[in-house]
């Protein structure tokens, strides 16, 4: 099967795979290949770097570029001891010296630093006895720089430019044995093999080390949709839950439209109209209302049968923790009064989580509910002590804290979670209530007004941890 161009040239499979492998090889080693990348630097330590003096640790982003120029000071060294010839000791420096300057190159240009260990295989070939009639057309010192510099590419570039440096490599011993008709023994076959192992390890260090990449970029991702989706679901429940209390309240402002123009002797028509207008807003949000309960409803969503609980409603909380093995006392002060059913709901679910966060982190500690009925809001507080026994603590999927930061942030309100100094773990909100005008005597409590708070700070495990 052939394959015919635009300009009618016919081009057979070989020649478009040729092609391929052609401008494959132009991608990789010639396009580019003086561009300038710098090594990057290592922003993440170590264990022995964290062991280290603080005058030393914070040069360890650069230890990657002292490991290569180590390395290359290293090639200087061994060349200058190795290689022989009819050379000096200048002589020998500057071969060490060029011996160890591709090793250098892949700091900035590891492309081109392999072209510049090919340049450097014919310079130091071509020297005279350099190395002995037994290292040819590689040194010792230009043989272990070479593979110096192919594993130090590959670890930058990858296991397909290794590929191509190896072939390369054989091209160019095999031309330089060919053109020299064999006057000296060659080292390609040792070449060859020593720099397919180094060249292996390589590549498989570098394929390594980008799945480890992929996957801790993966990882974030996950994590980042994971808290998404655990906010919507939190903010999914919340919603729920406050259903039951926002369709009260506007069922009694529908009741009381439909009654007040009979509690009314002979009413003006305007005011029948504006209660009737009342009375219909009022059923259409009620519509509305359930329509928005159905969207934010899951498939396992199941109607509560009880009205949503209130801090009336604590006792029968800590007596089922309680009978769950959890020791805990409650305290109330100031004066018990009633707070909006958004409140107390939300107050009641953030005392059952944090007591359920205890159950799960902090097996066999006691606990402590404080509901302070303050000037201008409501404070709660929440704390365990440390983990007893030989239980050990359940992991948790980290809904808890999210769940309770939604609830205060709902209600404008502040929230603080962390270790206690006992060693466990407190919760503490404060939730404003503002003012409301006294209603008349005989239809209501009174509610208080002024500010005030209740906080806590740290970190650990228990009654906050997620």
């Amino acid at each position: 099967m052939t394959e015919t161009t635009t300009g009618g040239t016919t081009r057979t499979p070989e020649f478009r795979v040729a092609s391929e492998v052609i401008a494959t090889l132009r991608q990789d080693l010639l396009t580019d290949a003086m561009a300038y990348r710098p090594l990057p630097l290592v922003e993440t330590p170590g264990r022995f770097v964290r062991r280290l003096p603080a005058p030393i640790r914070r040069y360890a982003p650069w230890r990657q570029y002292a490991a290569v120029g180590a390395l290359a000071f290293i090639l200087v060294l061994f060349t200058g001891t190795s290689d022989s010839g009819y050379l000096g000791d200048a002589g020998l420096l500057f071969t060490g010296l060029v011996a160890a300057a591709p090793v250098l190159m892949t700091l900035v240009r590891p492309v081109a630093a392999w072209w510049a260990a090919v340049a450097m295989t014919l310079v130091l070939g071509a020297v005279p006895g350099l190395g002995g009639n037994d290292f040819w057309p590689w040194s010792p010192g230009a043989f272990v720089s070479y593979i110096a510099v192919m594993v130090l590419v590959t670890l930058r570039t990858g296991p397909r430019v290794a590929g191509w440096m190896w072939s390369l490599t054989l091209v160019l011993g095999f031309a330089m044995s060919v053109l020299l008709n064999n006057r000296y023994g060659t080292n390609l076959p040792e070449m060859a093999v020593t720099s397919a192992i180094a060249l292996t390890i390589a590549s498989s260090i570098r394929i390594r080390r980008n799945a480890k990449a992929e996957v801790s970029a993966q990882q974030e991702v996950t994590a980042v949709e994971r808290d998404k989706r655990t906010l919507l679901e939190e903010r999914t429940t919340i919603a729920r839950e406050l259903h039951d209390v926002v369709a009260h309240h506007m069922s009694v402002v529908a009741i009381q439209a439909e009654a007040a123009p009979y509690r009314v002797k002979n009413p003006p028509p305007e005011l029948e109209a504006a209660f009737v207008t009342i009375r219909e807003n009022a059923v259409a949000a009620l519509t509305e209302l359930r329509r928005v309960l159905g969207v934010v409803r899951s498939a396992d969503y199941e109607a509560p049968d009880a009205p949503q609980p209130t801090l009336a409603s604590l006792d029968g909380l800590l007596a089922n923790v309680r009978e769950a093995g959890l020791s805990v006392e409650k305290t109330v002060t100031g004066a018990v009064r009633e707070l909006p059913q958004g409140v107390e709901l939300s107050a009641y679910r953030i005392i059952q989580e944090a007591l359920s966060n205890t159950l799960r982190h902090a097996p066999g500690a006691a606990a402590s509910v404080e509901v302070s009925y303050v000037l201008g809001g409501l404070g709660i507080r929440v704390v365990n002590g440390a983990p007893t026994g030989d239980v050990r603590p359940s992991p948790g999927a980290g809904h808890g804290i999210t769940g309770m930061r939604e609830r205060v942030a709902m209600l404008e309100g502040e929230m603080t979670v962390g270790e206690s100094g006992t060693g466990g773990y407190e919760v503490a909100v404060f939730i404003p209530v503002r003012n409301r005008p006294e209603p008349v005597a005989g239809t209501g409590p009174n509610s208080g007004t002024a500010t005030g708070s209740a906080t806590g700070s740290g970190t650990g495990s228990g009654a906050g941890a997620p």
